[in-house]
């Protein structure tokens, strides 16, 4: 299978460069798979579409502040690094622009020495291992030093730094949001709860497997980045008991999806913990999975190819073809689209 075939032509003013003032204010595109049909709906009327009975399962993961610009000792170099995820106690795996010029040994310095990191090495996937020395604590530092790791494509400055946080968000972790969550108040999630819908959180910290471009020609070669995730024991008895009396699972993102798919094969669903590096294509069958709300995704993305291998990539493009007509906006600060 061709990388390329998920390729599209989109218009850069389709690019959300921020979100809306009310969160909930999104647009939906309803796909039915099963029909092909599609419509066009406010996210709100999300009520309409997930049932009493059914379990709704959202991604809790917080996005830490991981963007740091500091300067390498020695040259006085500039120097930005992306924290990916914790390895040790004080060392973590990140993207260092510019890479090239990090070898084992070089020292970068952030704020002003209250933050030093030295490179120990490569990853495999062409990141860093840099082991960070400090006084006091680790994340309080982050907080004073780092800013929110948005994505490259947009362009402008995000005066609110909670609106790249879900309104859900609890474990410190992730290099970037579970986009898909990003739509929901809390008064939208207690009128679902209200209807009967069963609401359940797992988490995966997002990192590298869910953004790294692909780099192969074909599908199959291309390999994940593994993710940590858990699931917890309330969350496994909500949607064990959601299967039993017949109600969907649905997953609230991509992240969500490949948690759910991850534990689906490893046999029951039970509460565990770990790292996953699950990569779901056209040609794989969704064993947990019965609805998937996501947002729009970059061409030739993993996610975009996740959508199609739950729907089927002729649905996925048709609907994506559609959306540009219709002038949605697309990724992190976009509109969303529920599968059926």
């Amino acid at each position: 299978m061709r990388v390329e075939d998920f390729d599209y032509e989109l218009p850069k003013k389709l690019i959300a460069q921020h979100p809306l003032r009310e969160r909930s204010d999104s647009r939906l595109l309803v796909v039915d798979r099963s029909t092909g049909v599609i419509e066009h709906r406010s996210f709100r009327d999300i009520l309409d579409y997930i049932r009493t009975g059914d379990a709704l399962i959202l991604n809790d993961t917080r996005v830490i502040p991981a963007r740091l610009i500091g300067v390498k000792q020695g040259t006085g170099a500039r120097i930005e690094m992306l924290l990916l995820r914790q390895t040790e106690p004080t060392v973590w795996e990140v993207l260092a622009k510019p890479g090239k010029r990090l070898k084992p040994g070089n020292v970068v310095s952030f704020g002003d020495g209250l933050l030093v990191g030295e490179v120990l090495g490569e990853t495999m996937a062409g990141g860093k291992h840099v082991r960070f020395s400090f006084e006091g604590i680790f994340d309080e530092l982050l907080d004073q030093l780092g800013t929110m790791p948005l994505p490259p494509y947009i362009e402008t400055t995000l005066g609110d730094q909670e609106r790249y946080q879900t309104v859900f968000a609890r474990e410190r972790g992730s290099a970037a949001a579970p986009t898909a969550g990003l739509h929901f108040t809390e008064t939208l999630l207690a009128s679902l709860a209200n209807q009967g819908v069963d609401i359940g959180y797992i988490t995966l910290h997002v990192g590298l497997g869910t953004f790294r471009p692909v780099q192969v020609d074909t599908v199959e070669e291309h390999v994940m980045h593994s993710e940590y995730y858990r699931i917890c024991p309330e969350t496994a008895a909500l949607i064990r008991a959601a299967k039993v009396r017949g109600g969907r699972i649905v997953a609230v993102g991509t992240t969500v999806a490949r948690t759910l798919e991850a534990v689906a094969r490893e046999g029951n669903v039970a509460a565990r913990e770990g790292w996953t590096d699950i990569f779901l294509y056209p040609g794989c069958t969704f064993q947990m999975v019965d609805a998937l709300l996501t947002n729009f995704h970059l061409p030739r993305s993993t996610l975009l190819m996740l959508a199609s291998a739950f729907a089927t990539k002729e649905c996925i493009m048709e609907a994506y073809k559609e959306a540009i007509e219709r002038e949605y906006r697309f990724f992190s600060f976009g509109d969303a689209m529920f599968i059926l």
